[in-house]
């Protein structure tokens, strides 16, 4: 299985794919978006801001939206969560709009969230597997989707309830950041990783929405 991250100008990205690193997986990198669909899984890291990180992908910006909505497992992590919507207050440009709906600034006092918060699963299972009940975030905006159907986990910061996890396919997006979120959000991307290995060998995925 071939795991691309795609460098969209930020970040250091060793504890990512150490996190993702696996038997049977290759953990590549790639700066070029549309060299970046060649490959069995596409994640969207997440450190850096929206303006730029769209102007980078924007010229495959198309190509990546159907290649997401033909089945490409994808990951969207943090800022790579933000850029599957439309857009972002934090700055310019077009997201990928596979979710549709903006991106806002946290309503809260205390901006950016940087910390462990609690994970409240709306489905009741999509965690049980990793035991991830609390992860890592460093967020100063959250995702607002249009179809709250999407939202398979939320969590809360001061008075704001905002989607920790969003799910459509096998495009997944995560406002907190697994690979800082202890050995739980480790097995979390080794879980995933593991379902989309048996979709692709025609089993059913073991987290389901």
């Amino acid at each position: 299985m071939r795991v691309t991250i795609l460098e969209h100008g930020a970040g250091n990205l060793h504890s990512l794919a150490k996190a993702l690193a696996g038997p049977g997986r290759e953990i590549v990198f790639a700066r070029d978006p549309a060299r970046a669909l060649d490959t069995d899984v596409l994640v969207l890291p997440g450190v850096g801001a929206f303006g730029p990180a769209a102007a980078r992908i924007a010229p495959a910006r198309e190509a990546l939206r159907a290649a997401i909505a033909g089945g490409l497992p994808t990951l969207g992590i943090c800022l790579g969560m933000q850029l599957l919507f439309d857009s972002s207050e934090e700055g310019d440009g077009r997201g990928l709009g596979v979710f549709e709906g903006p991106v806002t600034m946290l309503r809260a006092r205390r901006t950016p969230q940087v910390g462990w918060n609690t994970i409240d699963d709306a489905s009741g299972e999509t965690m049980s597997g990793s035991g991830l009940l609390a992860a890592y975030y460093a967020n100063r905006y959250a995702c607002r989707p249009a179809d709250a159907e999407s939202v398979v986990a939320w969590s809360t910061h001061e008075a704001d309830r905002f989607p920790a996890m969003v799910r459509r396919g096998s495009c997944v997006g995560v406002q907190f950041h697994p690979e800082k979120s202890s050995r739980p959000g480790v097995r979390f991307l080794d879980r995933w990783l593991r379902s989309v290995a048996g979709a692709n060998a025609g089993l059913p995925l073991p987290v389901t929405r």
